[in-house]
């Protein structure tokens, strides 16, 4: 007996998203900034402008409703419109919150962040991830005195880390040096081909390099990683602009057990207000008191602070990473037998709070099933993104991550009929 074909999805109305990016590239450069333009999607199936989210959904100009499990790229980590959070910075916005000076609050801040932090002596606030990474390594070579930059993972638009190098003096760049995630070995190299150069080294401790398989620290590897880096006489930095708060509440310093000398947080840590941090011990940190300099007008604003304290709050309260934890290892092994019976040469993933699916370079057609696939998506009502690993929050009800499951599964039957693989 045949089966019946899969159905390709209807493809969404977007008539007014379009507009509105037509009208916006006219007032801006490429319409909307950076990752969040169309080209980073599939363009003409994804939506453009958001009117508002609630929980785990987003719903576009258009009227249109999708599971959003690229959660603002990684800040929701509650889900959106969370009542607790916007009540705190509406109370401290009748206080008053840009000054010429601090509020209390930043101490409270400062050291409910040194409390959880497993290097937490000292801690810097700031707005993005840029920020924080950029102190980091200005903190690295001011306390050791040299220039050289060792780095694996993304960190940001600085001219230091920035992927495309336009308008990057060659100079500047050439002093940062990348290495592999996951191969001692690499960051071996590094060392070598540098010797008593190195100031320090940025890594993020689950790898997670763009439009490739999220990776979970090979046994042994960050340890390996933080002995190397003090061997030769320089500072280890996390980035977690991603995992802090995520995979644990001190991050993945705490859940794998590797503590470094600095960690950059952001994202998590207000649910999508824009504040992040530089925590650090003590001995390094302290390049800021007399050499090196960092300021700036808003990192004092204090709207952030208070949605950051109440976040963290809530975060503890309701043991969200447990929560998500639990669920995402749930979602990721149920993703992996949809995959296996798929018969799509693609790769399933991540870590449970931050799945994804990468499709294999078997052959020419590759890009031609991540297109059909992500654009199934879309129509089906799942919002993920090609390049990018996807996010559970705690808002996601286990409904929504049956659906989206279900969405992956129709969407993988549909390319395997489409862009059938012939091995």
């Amino acid at each position: 007996m045949a089966t019946r074909p899969v159905q390709s999805a209807a493809k969404l109305d977007l008539t007014r998203s379009m507009a509105m990016l037509a009208d916006a590239q006219r007032l801006t450069p490429g319409g909307v900034g950076g990752i969040r333009r169309p080209y980073n999607f599939v363009v003409g199936e994804y939506p453009v402008f958001i009117t508002h989210g609630q929980g785990g959904h987003i719903f576009d100009v258009d009227g249109n409703e999708y599971i959003d499990m690229l959660c603002a790229y990684g800040p929701i980590i509650l889900g959106y419109v969370e009542p607790e959070i916007n009540d705190a910075a509406k109370a401290q916005m009748d206080k008053g919150f840009c000054f010429s000076l601090v509020q209390p609050l930043q101490n409270e801040l400062e050291e409910r962040l040194a409390d959880i932090m497993p290097c937490g002596e000292q801690t810097i606030l700031v707005k993005t991830g840029s920020d924080a990474t950029g102190a980091a390594v200005r903190a690295m070579r001011a306390y050791t005195g040299r220039d050289v930059i060792a780095r694996c993972g993304y960190h940001g638009w600085g001219d230091w880390c920035v992927e495309h190098h336009g308008g990057v003096p060659q100079a500047v760049w050439e002093l940062t040096k990348e290495f592999e995630y996951g191969n001692i070995s690499d960051l071996e190299r590094v060392f070598a081909e540098n010797p008593g150069k190195i100031a320090g080294v940025i890594i993020t401790p689950v790898g997670h390099p763009m439009a490739k398989p999220v990776i979970a620290p090979p046994p042994g590897y960050l340890e390996a990683v933080k002995e190397l880096v003090h061997a030769n006489g320089a500072v280890l930095t996390f980035d977690e602009i991603r995992t802090g708060f995520r995979v644990s509440m001190g991050g993945a310093s705490e859940r794998y057990g590797v503590v470094p000398d600095l960690t950059t947080v952001g994202k998590a840590m207000a649910n999508g207000y824009s504040i992040a941090a530089l925590v650090g011990r003590r001995e390094v940190m302290n390049v800021y008191v007399k050499d090196a300099f960092l300021s700036s007008t808003y990192f004092p604003n204090s709207l952030e602070m208070a949605a950051s304290m109440k976040c963290l709050e809530i975060l503890e309260r309701e043991k969200v990473q447990d929560a998500i934890w639990e669920r995402g290892t749930r979602f990721l092994a149920r993703l992996g037998a949809i995959v296996d019976a798929s018969g799509v040469p693609v790769t399933k993933s991540g870590i449970p709070p931050m799945p994804f699916l990468t499709f294999d370079h078997v052959d020419d057609h590759y890009k031609e099933r991540r297109t059909e696939f992500y654009t199934q998506c879309i129509r089906r009502g799942l919002f993920v993104q090609p390049y990018h690993h996807w996010y559970i929050c705690y808002r996601h009800t286990e409904a929504d991550l049956a659906r989206a499951l279900e969405v992956v599964e129709e969407s993988l039957a549909f390319v395997a009929e489409s862009h059938p693989w012939l091995r």
